[in-house]
């Protein structure tokens, strides 16, 4: 385990932001000693810190992704840096490299594949090298279905003695809606593929961040269909470009035990009939984000938060018919309330654990360990249901 005698265990880079102050507020309350606030900032860091009525001794760290010297500063007094700026491709480079460079933990809550690849790309080597352990994706994307699909195969491994070859993932009912740093992370990527197309490439590919391995052809998740495990009509779901990703490099950083040919596909249920095929038809046709102006830094009220919550039913399916059930819900609303307390509970496991460097993902690096806390205390249930 690197760096046990840095200054701090964590600091929350863009704590004065909407989510890094949740996820500021969710640390205060659980007791932890060695932490910071940072940010470019140091009036709006001391304003945020007060508004929230942390003692006036809580430290302050000025870091600033245009200046890549104070980023290395800010790694080198952490074990771990959660950050919560984004979009991680205008704001994420060089804070992932002094990382890499330093041998600090990270966490984000990117959902941006393009640039998640880059950042492999260039960093995966030397954090492997340095002990970094560079972990994509904390938040809703991609941990309830990251886990959600290794939790599932646990129990198909312990029943059946060999993994599902066939996974669906079907979001049964969710509310709350995206966040202003997705909608801004997904204008940023349509405009990187405008400029590259090679990154088109990427972003179709269910193994985009597998380099060097293709697995079966996938689900495209993109049309309306019935399905008959579920006995409902489904319809695309947002998330699922990035959430399928993730899981494929978590199965491929693992050393394949879903198998070389695991085969994934995420949906949401509507219902039966026709009634459900007209939701679904209209689910697709929709602005997945619908007429919200949400500009990175807002969110919603407190009570809106709380009121949220999401529900995900994973199928394992093998050839003679025989299926696994599994459910991952959260208590909070997605966007903010569950993924404040995911990101906080992701960096919190790294401290725990000590296992290798590299550019990684949740289900990879601290599967176990991590589900383990998030049902403890951030309102997650993890739960077999046939």
């Amino acid at each position: 385990m690197a760096k046990q005698t840095a200054e701090f265990d964590i600091i929350v880079y863009g704590a004065s932001g909407f989510t890094g102050r949740l996820v500021a507020e969710y640390l205060a309350k659980q007791g932890i000693q060695k932490w910071a606030m940072a940010g470019r900032s140091l009036s709006k860091l001391t304003q945020v810190r007060d508004e929230m009525g942390l003692p006036s001794d809580t430290p302050l760290v000025i870091a600033d992704a245009s200046t890549p010297a104070t980023l290395i500063d800010m790694c080198k007094r952490t074990r771990v840096v959660l950050t919560t700026v984004g979009p991680y491709q205008l704001y994420g480079p060089e804070l992932v490299a002094a990382c890499a460079e330093t041998g600090t933990d990270y966490v984000d809550l990117c959902g941006e594949p393009a640039w998640m690849r880059q950042m492999i790309d260039a960093h995966d080597a030397r954090a492997k090298e340095t002990g970094a352990r560079i972990v994509f994706s904390c938040g809703f994307d991609s941990i309830p279905f990251d886990l959600g699909v290794w939790f599932l195969q646990q129990e198909a491994n312990q029943r059946h003695g060999k993994p599902a070859p066939r996974v669906k993932g079907r979001v049964r009912k969710m509310q709350g809606g995206a966040s202003g740093g997705t909608i801004a992370s997904l204008t940023e990527t349509m405009k990187a593929a405008a400029k590259n197309p090679k990154i088109i490439g990427i972003l179709k590919s269910s193994f985009g961040l597998t380099p060097g391995f293709e697995g079966p052809a996938q689900p495209s998740g993109l049309m309306p269909e019935y399905d008959s495990a579920t006995g409902t009509w489904t319809a695309p779901f947002v998330m699922a470009p990035i959430n399928t990703k993730n899981v494929h490099r978590s199965n491929f950083l693992l050393g394949h035990p879903y198998g070389r040919d695991f085969v994934y596909d995420e949906m949401m249920m509507t219902t039966i009939g026709d009634a459900g095929r007209a939701m679904a038809e209209a689910i697709a046709k929709a602005n997945p984000f619908g007429d919200a102006k949400i500009l990175p830094g807002d969110g919603p009220s407190k009570e809106e938060r709380e009121n949220g919550f999401y529900d995900v039913l994973f199928i394992g399916e093998y050839p003679d018919g025989t299926s696994v059930r599994v459910s991952v819900s959260g208590d909070k609303d997605p966007g903010y309330g569950s993924t404040s307390k995911m990101i906080s509970e992701s960096a919190l496991t790294l401290l725990e654990t000590d296992t290798p460097g590299g550019v990684t993902t949740p289900g990879a690096v601290m599967a176990a360990p991590l589900l383990t806390r998030l049902e403890k205390n951030a309102g997650l249930t993890f739960l077999v249901e046939g």
